[in-house]
């Protein structure tokens, strides 16, 4: 079968992938953008279900930017799964690939044939990925998991926010992008390990395990004795445990966040000899009254001056910036966090980068989401059906 994305240090892999939402589609992109070859499978005239829901109702040209965002480097294929022909096409599929990806609610692979136990009689040496909201079992097992559910549930809401807010989610999808990283690494590892071993494996995680692992420090902290009761502060930053001057601060025309620094620089920094009083153990145990004292000093001064101030003196710091902000970085710039493709519908598509170098390098171009079933005719042809037999699934709506 012909790889779609030759090149990459994941060229040559197959990727079979029945990944939907967010979690999947994100584990799936990133394995897509190092090459390897994916598969997307997709229901007949439908399609995905991120293809008929946006965000704020965001689309070009009637294609949705939820789903361009998170499919591309991909080719599409349409297949009922529900029909004997459509998963005996499923079949020879797992038999072709190397990694199988599902984020259905456990037990939906099951019924259709396509579970674990099924597809390793068909292929033993087939790493098989599961994501979940929940995890393969336990009473939350069925529950529907989505990013604002488990950052409430995990916690990170009720941590987020200032002292007096309700409990604040954070202000992007972090759980399910975070636990799409965690199944592609988990995947690239069973990859690894069949090479040494010859098998394959079954890699499971879930959003719940993803933003509890998002919470690490807090939770260590936590969980041995330590800020049992994490109550967040008025000063723009919700833990703790980071002593002041740690927080947001207001400037004359913006804001700018301060880390981890020495008081004594600040003091000298800030023309603030108040400062030098007060120890370690002070910005930690009782942090308002210095960020007080910082705050009032920050607005005399606009973001751009603070900055070029701190930063000549090493001093942890950085601008708040917003989205139109990063746009004209010169960091984000640099990178090249950013490219622009062409979409047969959408038009001008500019997406992010895989976030990954290898041998220095993240330039392989990339290219534009599929459209529905645009493969699926190359893909059965590559499994051996004849045109004839593919126009007849065709008629019947397998495909």
């Amino acid at each position: 079968m012909t790889d779609s994305q030759p090149g990459g240090v994941l060229s040559g892999i197959k990727v079979l992938s029945f990944a939907q939402l967010a979690q999947g589609p994100a584990a799936v992109q990133m394995l897509a953008d190092l090459g390897a070859d994916v598969i997307k499978v997709e229901r007949p005239a439908a399609g995905a279900w991120e293809r008929s829901w946006a965000g704020g109702d965001a689309y070009l040209n009637g294609e949705s930017l939820f789903f361009l965002g998170f499919n591309r480097n991909q080719r599409s294929l349409t297949l009922d799964l529900k029909t004997p022909e459509g998963q005996e096409i499923a079949h020879k599929l797992a038999g072709w690939a190397d990694v199988v990806v599902e984020n259905f609610r456990p037990g939906v692979m099951d019924r259709l044939g396509l579970g674990y136990d099924a597809l390793t009689a068909i292929n033993p040496g087939i790493v098989y990925c599961s994501g979940s909201g929940f995890g393969p079992d336990g009473p939350y097992r069925d529950r529907a998991g989505q990013d604002l559910i488990l950052q409430a549930e995990s916690g990170l809401a009720s941590v987020t926010g200032r002292a007096g807010d309700p409990p604040t989610p954070v202000g992007a999808p972090v759980v399910d992008i975070h636990a799409g990283a965690l199944l592609a690494f988990g995947i690239v590892s069973a990859l690894l390990g069949r090479e040494r071993t010859g098998r394959g494996a079954r890699v499971e995680s879930s959003l719940l395990e993803a933003a509890l692992h998002l919470q690490m420090e807090n939770l260590t902290y936590h969980l041995n004795g330590h800020f049992l009761r994490p109550d967040r502060c008025e000063e723009g930053t919700p833990t703790r445990f980071h002593g002041a001057p740690y927080g947001i601060y207001a400037t004359r025309d913006g804001h700018v966040a301060l880390s981890m620094n020495p008081l004594p620089k600040l003091a000298a920094l800030l023309e603030l000899p108040a400062l030098e009083a007060f120890t370690p153990q002070d910005a930690v145990a009782n942090p308002a009254p210095i960020k007080r004292m910082i705050a009032a000093v920050m607005t005399s001064r606009t973001t751009a001056e603070w900055i070029e101030t701190f930063a000549a003196a090493d001093v942890w710091c950085g601008a708040v910036n917003t989205y139109e902000d990063l746009e004209t970085h010169p960091q984000v710039a640099a990178i090249e966090a950013f490219q622009t493709v062409t979409h047969p519908v959408a038009g001008e598509l500019t997406l992010l980068r895989h976030p990954v170098r290898f041998d220095g390098d993240q330039r392989r171009p990339i290219t534009a989401p599929p459209l529905l079933g645009a493969d699926t005719n190359d893909i059965l042809g590559d499994l051996g059906y004849n045109p004839r037999t593919i126009a007849r699934l065709r008629a019947r709506t397998v495909i």
